[in-house]
């Protein structure tokens, strides 16, 4: 077979090359994935709160709508964005919910500012 034919060795042996520099860097940006995927989510901080009122409601939207982190409420199978008033409102408000607070810098003002709805067991 001739050296420049499109089947000779030297073409699959590139061929082979550039497949395995192929998967490598998807494997390196797979991995690279997982790590910012693992960073973000490392930090999260559960707590029990109360909003049994509509007014304690949108005080506690006002609240943490001033922080940049991320806060979701969970209720039984529901999890929604705590920053949003509707979501909040599709919860059953009656009962304690858990609150998680995705990766926070300022963690120690954060739970200072929650302290009214905090709940004690």
């Amino acid at each position: 077979m001739p050296k420049n034919s499109p089947l000779s060795l030297d073409n699959i042996f590139q061929i082979f090359l550039k497949s395995i520099d192929f998967f490598s860097l998807k494997r390196y940006y797979i991995i690279k994935i997982y790590i910012d995927i693992f960073r973000r989510s490392a930090y999260i901080k559960t707590i029990k709160i109360s909003l049994n009122s509509i007014d304690k409601v949108k005080t506690f939207v006002n609240v943490i709508n001033r922080f940049d982190a991320e806060f979701d409420l969970v209720s039984g199978r529901y999890v929604i964005d705590a920053k949003s008033i509707m979501g909040i409102f599709s919860l059953d408000i009656s009962k304690p919910i858990d609150l998680n607070i995705h990766n926070a810098d300022n963690l120690d003002e954060i739970m200072e500012q929650l302290q009214p709805y905090l709940v004690t067991e």
